[in-house]
C-alpha cells in the first residue's frame, strides 16, 4: 500500500487515555489507514514528528459559531488551536430555525451574513455552501424554537405552542439537528416549566439525539438546577450534558462536592450525564443578563422601554443593587464588546471604572451600558474559583468546550472583544497537563476527543485507529500554549505545527494553509 501521508516517529496519543506510544501513523484518503511502525512503507508525502505529539483533533463541545462560520469559514482562532469539529447551537440559541418572532442574539446579527434561511436544512446547505475549515455538529436551541412559536413573553407555552416547538423540533432534528439545548437562564427559556423541558427532552429521547443545558443558575441555584435538569434526564431517558459546569460566586464555591454527588450518584443509577467546561475563571455573555426575568421579557423594544421608564428602572435598579450590594460585587464584572463605537473605549473596564467615567454609581452605568448599546454590550464575569475549576476538569466525565464563537486576528472577526477562551482554551489545558497542574496529557487529550465523541455520536472520529477518520493534530510538547488574555484577546494560541481535517492540511507551520475541509456531520452520517 502507498500512503497519501505518513507521519513519521511521533509519540502518538491515541484518545483513549493510553499511554503515549512511538509509532507512525498512515493514511489514504481522509482516513487514517495504519498505525504502526511504517518506517519503510511508500508514501507520497512524510512528515518527520520526533520530540512532537500526535493526537485527535480536538472537539470543541460547546461553541456559539453559529453565525461566525458563515462569515469566516476558515475559523483560524479555533484551527489554530488544534480544533477540528464544533458543536454549535448551544445555550438554547442557534442560527435556525428564523421565522416569526425569534431573534438572533445581539453579536449574531449582522449585515455581513451571506444569506437568508429560515429551516436548519437551509441554514445547514448555507453552511456547507461556504465550505468551512472545521467540522460542524449543529444543536437546534430551545430557545430559538421557543422564539419562533411563541416570542419572548414570560408564561408557559399554550398546548397549541408547545405541539408546534415539538413539530420544529422533530423538523429540525429531521433535517440534521444532532441534539436539542435549553438555555434557562435566557429569555425564553427562563419561563420554561419543568414539564415543558421534560416534553422537549423526550422527543430527542426517542431520536437518541443529545440534550444540552446552560441550567437555570450556576451559582446560589445550582444545586437546585442540577437536580431539576437530572430529574429532567431521568424521567425522560434522554443523553444530558450540563454546559460549562461551574460554581460562581464565592458563597456558592462550597456547593462544589454536593453538585459533583449530585452528577455521580446519577451516573451510577444509569443517568447518561455529563458535562464540560473552560479552564478559565471568568465567564462572558451579554450584559443585560443581569436582569431580573421579568424585565427581560418580551422583545427588544421592550426590555429598553423598561430600562428607559422612570418606575420600572427603579425598580430594577433596586433588585440589582440587592444581588450586588457592594463596590467589589460590581468591579467583578468588566466590560467585553460594545454593539456602538462609541462606546468601545469602556472595553476591558471594570463597572466601577465605568461609572467612574460617567460619574454614575455602577449600577446606573450598567444600566446607562445596555440603554444606549440598545443590549448590544457583552461583559466578562469574574467569580469563579480555580480550585474548582481544575477538580471539575479532573472529572472522567467533563470534556472541554472553548463556549465561544471562532474569531480571527483580521478581517470581520477581528473587531469586537472576545474572552481569550475563544483563542486558547484548549492549548491552556494542554499546557496545564504537561507542566502537572491537572491530569495527565493522555487522559487531558482524552477529555477533548474520544469522550466528547462518544457523548456526541461522532464514531468515527475522536481516536487514531484504523479506519478513523483523519482529523489529527501534532504539537510541539515544549512549546504549546495559549497567547490570548483578556486585555489582548486576537491573539493566536501557538506551538500546534499541523492540523489535519479529513485528512486534509487546514494549518501547517503556524499559518492556515488555505484548504477548508470540514463537513456538516449530520446523525448517522
Amino acid at each position: 500500500m502507498t500512503f497519501d501521508l505518513v507521519i513519521r516517529g511521533g509519540l502518538v496519543c491515541d484518545g483513549t487515555g493510553a499511554e503515549p506510544a512511538r509509532l507512525d501513523v498512515g493514511m489514504v484518503g481522509e482516513h487514517i489507514a495504519a498505525v504502526e511502525d511504517l518506517r519503510d512503507a511508500p508514501a507520497r508525502e512524510s512528515l518527520a514528528a520526533e520530540g512532537r505529539i500526535v493526537c485527535p483533533g480536538f472537539i470543541d463541545v460547546h461553541s456559539h459559531s453559529d453565525t461566525h462560520l458563515l462569515i469566516d469559514p476558515g475559523a483560524p482562532g479555533k484551527v489554530s488551536q488544534g480544533i477540528t469539529t464544533e458543536v454549535i447551537g448551544n445555550c438554547g440559541a442557534s442560527a435556525a430555525p428564523r421565522f416569526g418572532l425569534r431573534r438572533l442574539p445581539a453579536d449574531w446579527a449582522t449585515p455581513a451574513l451571506p444569506g437568508p434561511w429560515r429551516r436548519m436544512s437551509e441554514y445547514l446547505t448555507l453552511l456547507e455552501e461556504r465550505r468551512p475549515a472545521v467540522n460542524v455538529v449543529a444543536l437546534v436551541g430551545h430557545n430559538a424554537l421557543r422564539g419562533c412559536v411563541a416570542g419572548y413573553e414570560a408564561r408557559p407555552l399554550s398546548a397549541e405552542e408547545m405541539a408546534g416547538l415539538d413539530r420544529e423540533l422533530e423538523s429540525a432534528l429531521d433535517e440534521g439537528a444532532a441534539g436539542v439545548s435549553f438555555g434557562l437562564a435566557y429569555s425564553p427559556g427562563m419561563y420554561a416549566p419543568r414539564p415543558e423541558l421534560r416534553a422537549v427532552a423526550q422527543t430527542a429521547a426517542r431520536r437518541d439525539a443529545i440534550v444540552t443545558v446552560h441550567m437555570r443558575s450556576e451559582g446560589d441555584g445550582l444545586l437546585e438546577s442540577i437536580e431539576e435538569m437530572l430529574g429532567v434526564a431521568r424521567s425522560s431517558g434522554a443523553r444530558l450534558q450540563i454546559s460549562h459546569l461551574k460554581t460562581s460566586g464565592s458563597r456558592n464555591w462550597s456547593k462544589l462536592e454536593l453538585a459533583l454527588e449530585l452528577i455521580e450518584r446519577a451516573r451510577a443509577d444509569g443517568v447518561r450525564v455529563a458535562a464540560d467546561r473552560y479552564p478559565y475563571t471568568a465567564s462572558a455573555t451579554d450584559l443585560d443578563v443581569i436582569l431580573p426575568s421579568w424585565a427581560a421579557a418580551g422583545g427588544r423594544a421592550e426590555i429598553l422601554a423598561r430600562l428607559r421608564e422612570g418606575a420600572s428602572r427603579n425598580r430594577i435598579r433596586a433588585i440589582l443593587l440587592a444581588e450586588r450590594p457592594t463596590r467589589d460585587d460590581w468591579a467583578r464584572i468588566v466590560i467585553g464588546s460594545t454593539r456602538r463605537d462609541d462606546l468601545r473605549p469602556f472595553t476591558g473596564m471594570t463597572l466601577p471604572e465605568v461609572g467612574e467615567r460617567l460619574g454614575l454609581e455602577p449600577v446606573d452605568a450598567a444600566l446607562r451600558l445596555m440603554e444606549e448599546d440598545a443590549l448590544g454590550t457583552q461583559a466578562f464575569f469574574h467569580g469563579m474559583c480555580e480550585a474548582n475549576m481544575w477538580r471539575i476538569l479532573a472529572q472522567p466525565w467533563v470534556m472541554l468546550g472553548t463556549d465561544a464563537g471562532v474569531r480571527s486576528p483580521i478581517g470581520p472577526l477581528s473587531r469586537d472583544h472576545p474572552h481569550p477562551r475563544a483563542y486558547g482554551a484548549m492549548p491552556r489545558f494542554l499546557r496545564a497537563a504537561l507542566d502537572g497542574r491537572t491530569v495527565p496529557l493522555a487522559e487531558a487529550i482524552r477529555k477533548m476527543t474520544a469522550l466528547p465523541a462518544a457523548q456526541f455520536g461522532l464514531r468515527d472520529r475522536g481516536r487514531i485507529a484504523p479506519g478513523m477518520k483523519a482529523d489529527l493534530i501534532v504539537f510541539d510538547p515544549d512549546r504549546v500554549a495559549d497567547r490570548a488574555d483578556f486585555a489582548s484577546p486576537h491573539r493566536l494560541s501557538e506551538g500546534i505545527e499541523l492540523v489535519l481535517v479529513n485528512g486534509v492540511a487546514t494549518w501547517r507551520g503556524g499559518a492556515m494553509t488555505g484548504a477548508r475541509a470540514g463537513r456538516v456531520l449530520r446523525p448517522g452520517g
